[in-house]
């Protein structure tokens, strides 16, 4: 009962982080758009929040109805790898500073962030979606949500990371400075032409 209780402990903890991240997404889009910046798509943004939102239910539901179990070795795996996506999602963030947005905003002839994380992976910010995603429902062993939004989430990537990458491409130096970079996997050399 007591893990079940931290569990919804941990679920409220990411509830108001997707809602401090909103009211930042919003307030960067206002200073950008101000300074020239053009709106290119919502990227899902709508079909993204019902997901979001479905996700922690889905958690929270799965681990009280099915009466998932606390597996100690599960969760602590869990628990690092949901630091890992925390850490790439804040140095994603302090890197974009104002330009990192939850729509696709481009400055057209402003050059891209490559610095930080950005050196090694060009979708950080996406990278700890997946990574939370698939392992955050894992602290309790709520496998079934883990499966289920990791393969919703695939798809949604699918169509999300394209348009992005394309409105960068037409609008910055996007393509100069990403085109050997991985997109989530980072690689010894970026001399080869790995898009994973």
């Amino acid at each position: 009962m007591l893990t079940k209780v931290i569990f919804i402990g941990i679920v409220v903890y990411f509830v108001s982080q997707r809602m401090r991240a909103t009211q930042f997404s919003k307030r960067n889009a206002a200073v950008v758009l101000a300074n020239g910046g053009q709106m290119h798509a919502s990227n899902y943004l709508g079909v993204v929040k019902v997901m979001q939102s479905s996700w922690f239910l889905a958690m929270i539901a799965e681990v009280w109805l099915f009466n998932r179990p606390f597996i100690p070795a599960l969760a602590i795996c869990a628990l690092i790898l949901t630091v890992v996506s925390q850490t790439l999602r804040y140095l994603s963030m302090r890197e974009l500073g104002d330009r990192w947005i939850h729509q696709v905003v481009t400055v057209p002839g402003t050059p891209v962030i490559e610095s930080g994380v950005y050196k090694y992976i060009r979708h950080p910010n996406w990278c700890a979606l997946i990574i939370e995603l698939a392992v955050v429902p894992l602290i309790h062993s709520a496998y079934l949500t883990a499966i289920i939004f990791t393969l919703v989430n695939a798809w949604l990537l699918i169509q999300r990371i394209p348009a992005e990458e394309k409105a960068l491409s037409e609008n910055t130096n996007y393509d100069a400075v990403f085109y050997n970079r991985p997109r989530f996997i980072p690689t010894i050399s970026f001399n080869s032409k790995n898009n994973l």
